[in-house]
């Protein structure tokens, strides 16, 4: 069963430059929602981003993590 320290270190090495905060949504172990923010989304549509990052677990989608739920940003220029 993967832990939210395993995604969010994952998200992070399969997107470069990206961070990623990474929650247990049930407590179950199966159930996360996660917020990406990545350089590598700009000029993508929300679908295309989420598809990077369910692209990262491949089958595990529906198995080991049963759901993902994603919120997806470009970083801010200060």
């Amino acid at each position: 069963m993967p832990t939210t320290d395993e995604l969010k270190s994952r998200i992070e090495a399969a997107l470069p430059d990206s961070t990623a905060e990474v929650e247990d949504w049930t407590g179950g172990g199966d159930h996360f929602r996660a917020t990406v923010v990545s350089p590598a989304f700009a000029g993508l549509s929300r679908i295309q981003q989420h598809r990077l990052v369910y692209d990262v677990f491949g089958a595990e989608i529906g198995g080991a993590i049963h759901a993902l739920s994603l919120t997806t940003k470009v970083p801010e220029h200060s």
